[in-house]
């Protein structure tokens, strides 16, 4: 049977800041353990800023004031016959965190903001590393 899925598809995901420490979940959905910035789809009217402060506050229960876009990231997964299975194109977006504490809700295990430094024992999702660098050049963050 052929699928009639199509790709890619559209997500955004939320980089978000607080006293030089980046928020990231660990991921309760496929693939699960994974940390990641919070983010997912985008829902058909939705904007890609929308869709990422969205997913923030579904996730986290936080809020941002979002600064602009790090960058467009794929994820692309094939099963082992190599047959495509997933392809989101991401538009990440740079913010700074809201007042809230980050509690782990909706698609996460947990939520917490960690230091970028010191990010060796955690699985990172693709892109996280690339995104984290460019993301600390747009705060001047060393």
């Amino acid at each position: 049977m052929t699928s009639l899925q199509q790709f890619p598809k559209l997500g955004a995901s939320a980089c978000i800041w607080r006293d030089g420490r980046v928020l990231l979940i660990q991921r309760a959905k496929p693939p699960v353990g994974i940390w990641a910035f919070p983010g997912g789809h985008v829902e058909p009217g939705e904007t890609l800023q929308e869709a990422a402060a969205r997913e923030l506050r579904e996730e986290t229960g936080m809020s941002a004031e979002f600064m602009g876009l790090v960058g467009l990231y794929d994820v692309i997964r094939r099963d082992s016959a190599g047959i495509l299975t997933t392809h989101y194109v991401i538009a990440c977006y740079l913010g700074i965190a809201g007042p809230e504490t980050p509690v782990a809700a909706s698609d996460a295990m947990s939520a917490s903001f960690v230091d970028p430094d010191r990010l060796g024992g955690y699985a990172l999702a693709p892109n996280i590393a690339v995104a984290l660098e460019r993301a600390r050049e747009l705060l001047r963050i060393s």
